[in-house]
């Protein structure tokens, strides 16, 4: 099944890089859509059915946190899975991150893989769409 995705990065060359590698990420992509802030993000959400947000932190408007803790707060929008591209590196700033409720982190400058990756740690499926299987457990 393609998944519709939201890049959301106030810079255009950066949505078209982040576009460019998500094709080249092995996932079945239908529609991208496409952001230059947090506002601008919710009213694509609104309209759009949006399977994965990939969002930049530092936008003016409203930033990358502030769409995260937007969508997480709103029903219709907190199961859509969040991985934010930043050039924030620190391990304290990126676990601050997920902890409000981001599915994914990648530190720009990044790789097809490491989208592809994390993509696949997020939606838990493949690339070709098949499931992650998890480990059988044998404790019953």
């Amino acid at each position: 099944m393609p998944l519709n995705v939201l890049i959301v990065d106030d810079s255009d060359v950066m949505r078209k890089v982040v576009k460019r590698v998500l094709g080249l990420s092995g996932f079945e992509i239908g529609s991208v859509l496409e952001a230059a802030n947090g506002d601008e993000a919710l009213m694509v959400l609104v309209d759009t059915p949006i399977d994965l947000v990939l969002s930049d932190v530092n936008m003016p408007v409203m930033d990358g946190v502030e769409l995260l803790k937007a969508m997480k707060a709103e029903r219709r929008f907190a199961d859509i899975p969040v991985i934010i591209i930043s050039t924030e590196g620190r391990s304290e700033r990126i676990n601050e991150i997920l902890g409000y409720g981001a599915d994914g982190y990648i530190t720009k400058p990044f790789k097809p893989e490491d989208i592809r990756r994390v993509i696949q740690d997020a939606l838990g499926v493949e690339a070709d769409g098949t499931f992650v299987e998890e480990p059988e457990d044998s404790d019953f």
